[in-house]
């Protein structure tokens, strides 16, 4: 009887062992799933789980994973290559209508020289000079997406290239007789960047500023020296953007005249092209917006400490 108890009690301990084996084999197998799809999923990798188990349950998921992992790395390898071909053909396109289009300006100026021609000429010249600006910015905005635009980074003083760029709008800010705050630091603030993508960076921003919110009557240019970047505002204080368009302002072919004044129209490209030059230089850029109260595009960039 003894005999019989003792021999009932080990086999209920050995089945228990072999299930407590089986149930954390399984648990250390889901867990190597999980963290080998979250690596995938976090580093974009191609790679397939590859997993030596038993368990039939367990080879059919990981047959259903790999192949949920093949489809979706054969979908990306189909965008990407549809991205590039599209980012070559507009490169081209913008190309090819640059020369004719620049031929078609050097007539109009002819033509401007005979003053009964002259207004025509004029009204000519500014659609062709439009026309030209917006496939400029699609010819740029297409080189940087592709790597075609190689940005060399530097060290640059970002003050100096405030100060310089606010010169520029001094006219048109007398013009449109707005209170100008410039709070620059006096001390050289170095940053890793490249002159003329800031001062593209900060021309689109400051005229955007002026064009969308001159009602306002006021354009502010603050830099922040933080401890590892430095933080540059333009500031306006007209209609500002409504909440459900500070996700999509960025985007390409979206109008800030969508969100602000219809009287006004641009080519949606040219908050495109800012935030990818801020990204290219490794800054990021972002919008906070209190309509007719104050709008703020901020971006920052590294600062060289040394």
């Amino acid at each position: 009887m003894k005999v019989t108890l003792i021999i009932i009690i080990i086999t209920l301990i050995v089945i228990i062992c072999i299930q407590y084996v089986k149930n954390s084999k399984t648990s250390k197998d889901i867990k190597y799933i999980r963290e080998t799809l979250q690596h995938i999923v976090e580093k974009g990798s191609t790679e397939r789980i590859k997993l030596f188990t038993s368990d039939d349950e367990m080879k059919q998921l990981l047959t259903a994973i790999n192949k949920l992992l093949d489809y979706n790395n054969n979908n990306i390898t189909k965008y990407n290559k549809a991205k590039i071909s599209m980012k070559k053909m507009l490169s081209n396109i913008s190309h090819d209508l640059k020369t004719p289009l620049t031929v078609i300006l050097g007539y109009v100026e002819m033509l401007k020289l005979k003053s009964e021609e002259k207004v025509m000429a004029d009204k000519i010249y500014e659609k062709a000079e439009e026309v030209l600006d917006l496939i400029n910015k699609f010819f740029d905005l297409a080189r940087i997406e592709s790597g075609d635009k190689k940005i060399q980074i530097s060290k640059v003083n970002i003050c100096e290239i405030c100060r310089t760029t606010i010169l520029n709008f001094y006219d048109t800010l007398q013009v449109e007789n707005m209170e100008v705050l410039i709070d620059i630091p006096e001390k050289d603030i170095f940053v890793l960047g490249n002159e003329e993508a800031i001062i593209r960076i900060l021309n689109n921003l400051i005229f955007n500023a002026i064009r969308y919110g001159g009602s306002g009557k006021y354009l502010g240019l603050v830099i922040s020296d933080e401890e590892t970047f430095a933080h540059i505002k333009v500031i306006d204080k007209g209609k500002g953007i409504e909440e459900k368009y500070k996700e999509e302002v960025f985007e390409r072919i979206f109008t800030l005249e969508d969100s602000r004044s219809k009287s006004y129209q641009g080519s949606g490209l040219g908050l495109t092209i800012t935030k990818s030059l801020v990204e290219a230089l490794g800054g990021t850029i972002h919008v906070n917006s209190l309509p007719n109260v104050k709008t703020t595009f901020s971006f920052t960039l590294n600062k060289l400490n040394y």
